[in-house]
Order: C-alpha cells, then sequence, then structure tokens
C-alpha cells in the first residue's frame, strides 16, 4: 500500500515537472502567434517585403512571387485602391511573374493594371512625387519586357521607348542622379537588344548590347556578375554576324567572371562549355586550340560528377566527340564514344534518344572502316529505338509541326546513313528502311491530324 502511494507521488511530480518545463515554451510560441496577428498591416508589408527580395537574391522565385502576392494585397489594404503604392506593388509581382517560364501573359495584366492605377493617380498631391515618375519608369520597362516575352516586338518597343524618355527627362530634372540613370538605361538598353535579336536583326541589337555592357561596366564595375548575362547575349549576336573573334573574346571575358566568384562545378563547367562552342562555330583551324582547352576545362569539372550533373557531362562530352569528327580525329571520337555507352545506359536507359544516338554514330564509323557486321549490330539497336519510339514510349514527336522534321529528328538520321554513308551492307538497309517505313507510319497520320485541325481553326 505504501509502495502504491509513493508511485503515484512519483507519477505526479513527474507530470509537475513537465508541465512546468513545457509551460514556457508554450507561452513563448503562444505570444509569437498573437503578435504575427495582431501586427500591423505596414510591419507585415515591410517584412513580405524583404522575404521577397530575400527569396529572389537567391533564385527561389516561387517563394519571391507568393510573397510579392502577399505585398500586393497588403498594400491595398495599408494605401488603398487607387494609390501609387499599389501600382508599384503590381510592377513588383509583373516582374516576379516575369522570373518565371510561361508567365509573361501574368505580367502583362499586372503591367497594364499599374497602368490603369498611375493614370487614376498622377494628380495633385503625386504629380512632383519622385517615386511616382521612377514607378511608371519601371512600369514601362516591365510591361516592356512582358511584351516582348509575348513577342510582341512593336508594342515592346513602344513602351521601353517611353521608359528611356522618361528616364531621360528625370535625370534633366534633377529627380535622378547620373548613377542611377545609367543603371536604369543598362536594362533599358538590354531590352531593346533583346527585341530586335528575338526578330533576328542581330546588326540592329548590336550596339544596344554594347550600350548596354558599357553602362553596367560604369554602374557595377567591370568584373561585376551583372556583365556576365549581356556578355554572353552580345557574343551570340556577334556570333550571328560572323564577328566569331569578338565573339569568343567576350565568352572568355565573362568566363573568367565566373571563376572570380564561387561558382558552382556546373556553372563553371557550363561557362567553359560556351567558350568550346563559339569556337567550333567559327570553323576556323586557329579557333581549335581554343575549343581543345576549354572543351577539356568543362569535362574536368564534372570528370566524376553524379546524377544531373552527370547527364550534362556526358551532353558536354558529345559535342567535344562533334568537334573531333570534325578536326578529323575520328578514331579519338569514335573510342571516347564507345566509352561512354556504359555511363549513358546508368544514365540515360537503354532505349534512350542519347544512348541510339550513340550507336548511330559507332554504327557510321564502322561502315566508314569497312566493319559492316559491327555497323549492322550497332544500327540494329539504334532501329529498336525508332521501333520504341512509335509504339508510344519515348515519343517526342506529338509536338513535331505538320511536315517540319527537325534535322535531328530520328528520320533524318536514318535517312542521312542509309543514303551518305559509304559500303552499306544488304542486310544493313534492311534494318535501316524497317526504321524508316515504322517511322513514316507515326509521322504520316500525324501530319494529316494537324492539317484537319488547321481547317477546323
Amino acid at each position: 500500500m505504501q509502495e502504491s502511494q509513493e508511485t503515484h507521488i512519483s507519477n505526479h511530480l513527474e507530470e509537475i515537472v513537465a508541465a512546468v518545463s513545457i509551460a514556457p515554451r508554450k507561452k513563448l510560441q503562444n505570444q509569437l502567434l498573437q503578435r504575427a496577428l495582431f501586427q500591423p498591416p505596414r510591419e507585415k508589408l515591410h517584412l513580405s517585403e524583404e522575404k521577397a527580395k530575400s527569396y529572389a537574391s537567391s533564385h527561389e522565385y516561387k517563394k519571391a512571387l507568393h510573397e510579392l502576392v502577399h505585398c500586393m494585397a497588403l498594400t491595398r489594404i495599408c494605401y488603398g485602391d487607387s494609390h501609387w503604392k499599389l501600382a508599384e506593388a503590381h510592377v513588383n509581382l509583373a516582374k516576379g511573374y516575369l522570373q518565371l517560364k510561361g508567365m509573361s501573359l501574368q505580367a502583362k495584366q499586372h503591367a497594364e493594371k499599374a497602368k490603369e492605377i498611375l493614370t487614376s493617380s498622377i494628380a495633385p498631391p503625386y504629380k512632383d512625387n519622385t517615386d511616382v515618375f521612377k514607378c511608371s519608369v519601371e512600369l514601362f520597362h516591365t510591361l516592356g519586357q512582358a511584351l516582348l516575352s509575348l513577342q510582341k516586338f512593336k508594342e515592346a518597343s513602344k513602351n521601353l521607348t517611353k521608359a528611356e524618355i522618361l528616364s531621360k527627362e528625370m535625370l534633366q530634372c534633377g529627380k535622378i542622379i547620373k548613377e542611377e540613370w545609367m543603371e536604369i538605361q543598362a536594362r533599358i538598353k538590354l531590352s531593346f537588344a533583346q527585341v530586335y535579336q528575338g526578330q533576328k536583326k542581330s546588326k540592329e541589337a548590336l550596339p544596344h548590347y554594347q550600350e548596354a555592357l558599357e553602362y553596367t561596366e560604369i554602374s557595377r564595375g567591370e568584373k561585376s556578375l551583372e556583365c556576365v548575362p549581356i556578355l554572353r547575349e552580345l557574343a551570340a549576336a556577334e556570333q550571328a554576324l560572323g564577328f566569331h573573334d569578338a565573339s569568343i573574346n567576350n565568352l572568355v571575358q565573362a568566363h573568367l567572371i565566373v571563376l572570380r566568384g564561387t561558382p558552382s562545378r556546373e556553372e563553371a563547367a557550363a561557362s567553359a562549355h560556351a567558350v568550346a562552342c563559339a569556337a567550333v562555330a567559327s570553323g576556323r583551324p586557329e579557333h581549335h586550340d581554343v575549343a581543345e582547352q576549354y572543351f577539356q576545362d568543362s569535362m574536368a569539372n564534372l570528370k566524376d560528377a553524379e546524377g544531373m550533373e552527370k547527364a550534362k557531362f556526358l551532353s558536354i562530352q558529345d559535342d567535344y566527340c562533334h568537334f573531333l569528327q570534325v578536326t578529323g580525329q575520328d578514331e579519338r571520337a569514335t573510342s571516347i564514344l564507345r566509352e561512354s555507352l556504359e555511363a549513358k545506359v546508368a544514365v540515360f536507359g537503354d532505349f534512350s534518344p542519347e544512348v541510339a544516338e550513340t550507336y548511330r554514330l559507332l554504327g557510321v564509323a564502322d561502315l566508314a572502316q569497312g566493319n559492316q557486321t559491327g555497323a549492322h549490330r550497332k544500327l540494329k539497336k539504334r532501329g529498336k529505338q525508332a521501333e520504341r519510339m512509335c509504339l508510344g514510349l519515348d515519343c517526342k514527336a506529338g509536338s513535331r509541326q505538320s511536315g517540319d522534321l527537325a534535322p535531328s529528328s530520328p528520320y533524318c538520321d536514318i535517312y542521312s546513313t542509309l543514303h551518305h554513308s559509304p559500303l552499306v551492307g544488304f542486310q544493313i538497309r534492311i534494318c535501316l528502311n524497317r526504321c524508316l517505313l515504322c517511322l513514316e507510319e507515326v509521322w504520316k497520320p500525324m501530319a494529316e491530324y494537324r492539317e484537319c485541325q488547321d481547317q477546323d481553326k
């Protein structure tokens, strides 16, 4: 009996100790919850704005967008439906949508809503408010970017021109300092360049890219990371115009800036890969050493990688093999491709397009060397991939336009091998023709279906 009472008292004491230790924690949690619930809207707005900036700077754009939606709702509560601050919140939300692929229409809608609010709010006491005019510049620039993403180039250009004129007037009136104007100009000039480049007008885009780079270098510094995307886009325009030396030099400059920071292995590899591809694209023997150097640098960054990085490594390695073939180093390219097969099967799967393409290239190499038995075996494996695609597994042909087969499609690859490769034996022709017939059975009904869709429209 006494033991029973002692046990009961002991249990009771344990419960009291547990309650005492838990109570302060619960009390603190309740206090934090109450503070969050009864926090003034303007404090909540400031907190959401800071969170949005933090997420955007770390490239967490979906989380940033979530906070920007909160900001818009809180701004409406704090300032009402016709205040310029609400227009600014819509502009910021539009910018958030532009960071996400496929959200350009939403960005355009929010920018137009901001324009509607500003049109009704530019009256006393706002007409001399510098913040209102800054918001207007951001509005026209953001709307221009949204229209550019929607490929409405003429409308995009009109809005960018408005942003440029307004920012210049603000500078002349002393509402912004020259350094701030340069930052605005850098973004506007880059957008103008993208408008022209989007229309394949590289010649017109080039001076705008150069101005954007110049303004960015002055305002941010020549070695700033903000210069990297501009240098890459400038290099693409120069390459399109045949200015290969300038293109390679700009990509090398971008690569050096990337390396000055703390890039991930994948970022460093992608940067070096871009230089190598530009050197190959020139087609000039004097650039072969540059291509070799940067291909090696790129692959060295990802040599021991796994998962998605391994897939990237294999893709770069394929580009390197193509470069070796172009420069007459077929044996070396074939050796690398043969060694990569096992890794490709592990990463992409036995019936993947990447593995199938490697079999095709090895088959063509065997044909060139007169090894018809080896070529037949490899091209037969390539044919299995085509059959698997025809059955609907791994088939990506649904996105192709009627009668418009891309040069990299399985149909074109097999057709090219059949009609342009020397020493094609009887068995190999049967195998390749079987693949062609199989693929034709897929694309013919698909073409007819698309024609019917076009007629219905």
